[in-house]
Formats: structure tokens, C-alpha cells, sequence
């Protein structure tokens, strides 16, 4: 199941969306923005309690059975949002310090009292072992006068010691919710914060790091602004998507025949889609063309349309195109 969005036996799922449902139609849409404790509520992230507990290994033998302590490693467990049992959710080092639900809903609710910002979704994957809250900036960064551009905050924390507490601007194009991650040099666009002793004291200094949010928001506006003053050629997007794209001398006939289709959509999307209108000939649209190609077009995993449209929106939330984006921003922007 491609948006691991975690599932519960009652029917519902620990999933919330602010005025607008989810490609994967699960969980609960409001009416309205949502607040911290909304997002908690009603995607079952509240009252958890993430605690670590020892670990020990069971050997069987002749003469019984011999209890042995496993040092340096403890599980990772919570209290299930629905029945109150404790579930394993992982095993981890001895320098992890669980951040609960609670405090990252906390991280974010200070973004909001100094930005404006609302809550925009929030969820559980992966039978809980990763939690996610996202929120949306109420200012909207314009290029060229009419091309809009939202930011959006994301922050992203495991329980299972597989990943950091990462908080992530991402500024989304309103037309067709293209995740536009951009490698400013001035402006940094993601944050992490590892889960050891000091990771509240870390988060508190992220919370001021963020404060580089409206500077990155600042630098991206004005890169747009040049991309789009910059005039772009169809043979000149083809030089930057092969430079994306290389292809050898030796490569097979399928993979030349693979370059010739993903160009023929992307060259499509720059000349034809309706998502480039207002910004048509500008480098700016070749490089929002190879983005929402990255994201939208380019084939994808399934046995038939559902599965394969769900496969490109997991695309989208994992990032799987971000590095790839970087790069046609860093050969675009002037």
C-alpha cells in the first residue's frame, strides 16, 4: 500500500486533511484550518506515550529456559491510540531519547504564534513508527505578478530510530502541487535534530533556525523572479534535460527510446500544459516543466491507474524527485 498511512480496526485512520481530502481518501477532512490540537485529535497522534523499554533475549535449553539482558539497545514502545495496549514500534541505541507527539505538535504550534501559520495535515505511517504534521505560511511568495507560490512547513519525526526529528520548507506551486525543493545557497530548506539527551534543547534552537524560513522564502522568490526574466528556447530546455538525463553511446535501444518519450512529455509540458500559461518561454517554466514531470508525469509502478497514480503522490510526499530538482535548479537559476 503505497501511502502507508496507518490503518485501524474500527475503519478510521490515523490521517487529518484541512478543507481538502487526500489523494488516498483516508482519514478525517475538516472544514476549516486546523490547530495543534485538532491535528493531534483527530489523527489519533495524541496520548502515546513513547517510553523505552529493555531489552531481553529468551534461550531454550535442556535444562529451561534462561532470561539474557541485550545491552546497548532498547525497544521503542507506545500506548496504541485505540487500544491501549503498548506496541513495539522499534529498537534503538542507547543515546536515544524518544520526542513525543506532543512536543513536536508544541514545535510547531510556536511557528504558528509568530507566523500565522495553519495547520494543514497530519498523520501516522508505518503502523506508527513515523509521524507527520504539516503547515501552510499565509503569505504567498508571487513571480512575475501571477504565478503564485505557497510555503509550506513540514516536520517529520520516528519513533523507531530510523530517522531524525527533520523539518522541511518546501514552497508548492497552487496550480498543480508541485514540490519545488530548491538548494539556495543562502537559505536552507531543511533542519534536522537527532534523538539523543539534548534533543528538546535541540529543538528549541531549531524553532530559532526557522526563523531562516522567510529567508529562504526570500532567495527562492528572488530565483524565480530571475528564471522568469530569463527567456528559454525548446532546444535550450533539451540541452539542460539531457544534462539531467546523460545518455552513453553504449546504452541500449530501450533506454534511448526511454529519453526520446520523457522528452516528448516534458517538451509537451514547456510548450502545450496549461500549468505553464502564465509563464510560458521563461526558464522559470522549463524548469517548473521538468518538476511537475518529475513528480506527475514520469512512469510509475502499478498493475493498473490507481496503483500508479498512487505511486507518483508517494513520490511527491517522500521526496524521491528532490535531488533531481536540485539539480535542475542549480542549472537553471541565473
Amino acid at each position: 500500500m503505497a501511502h502507508e498511512i496507518e490503518q485501524f480496526s474500527d475503519g478510521t485512520a490515523a490521517f487529518v486533511s484541512a478543507r481538502e481530502s487526500a489523494w488516498h481518501k483516508l482519514g478525517t477532512v475538516t472544514a476549516e484550518a486546523l490547530t495543534a490540537e485538532d491535528a493531534m485529535r483527530l489523527a489519533a497522534l495524541d496520548g502515546w506515550n513513547v517510553r523505552l523499554i529493555a531489552l531481553h533475549a529468551t534461550e531454550l535449553t535442556a535444562e529451561g529456559t534462561t532470561l539474557l539482558d541485550v545491552p546497548n539497545h532498547r525497544a521503542s514502545v507506545r500506548t496504541h491510540p485505540k487500544t491501549g495496549r503498548p506496541e513495539t514500534l522499534g529498537v534503538v541505541g542507547p543515546d536515544y531519547t524518544p520526542v513525543q507527539n506532543e512536543e513536536h505538535a508544541e514545535f510547531l504550534n510556536f511557528l504558528a504564534d509568530e507566523s500565522g501559520a495553519h495547520f494543514e495535515t497530519a498523520g501516522s505511517l508505518r503502523e506508527g513508527r513515523q509521524v507527520f504534521l504539516t503547515m501552510k505560511l499565509p503569505q504567498t511568495m508571487t513571480i512575475g505578478g501571477s504565478d503564485n507560490v505557497d510555503l509550506h512547513i513540514a516536520a517529520f519525526n520516528s519513533h523507531d530510530g530510523s530517522g531524525a526529528f527533520r523539518i522541511v520548507v518546501t514552497p508548492v506551486r497552487v496550480v498543480c502541487a508541485n514540490t519545488l525543493r530548491a538548494g539556495l545557497r543562502n537559505a536552507k530548506s531543511s533542519y534536522t535534530v537527532r534523538h539523543t539527551s539534548g534533543a528538546r534543547g535541540r529543538i528549541a534552537q531549531a524553532r530559532q533556525a526557522l526563523g531562516l524560513t522567510f529567508k529562504y522564502a526570500e532567495e527562492f522568490e528572488k530565483a524565480g523572479q530571475r528564471m522568469l526574466d530569463v527567456e528559454m528556447s525548446t532546444p535550450g530546455l533539451r540541452k539542460i534535460v539531457d544534462e539531467l538525463w546523460p545518455l552513453e553511446g553504449s546504452d541500449s535501444t530501450r533506454k534511448k527510446t526511454n529519453r526520446d518519450t520523457r522528452w516528448a512529455s516534458i517538451r509537451n509540458l514547456f510548450e502545450l500544459a496549461d500549468t505553464q500559461a502564465g509563464i510560458r518561454g521563461a526558464a522559470w517554466a522549463g524548469y517548473n516543466a521538468i518538476t511537475e514531470y518529475a513528480n506527475h508525469v514520469a512512469p510509475a509502478r502499478g498493475s493498473n491507474p490507481d496503483l500508479k497514480n498512487a505511486a507518483r503522490a508517494e513520490r511527491v510526499i517522500s521526496g524521491t524527485a528532490d535531488d533531481l530538482m536540485e539539480r535542475a535548479f542549480r542549472l537553471m537559476t541565473v
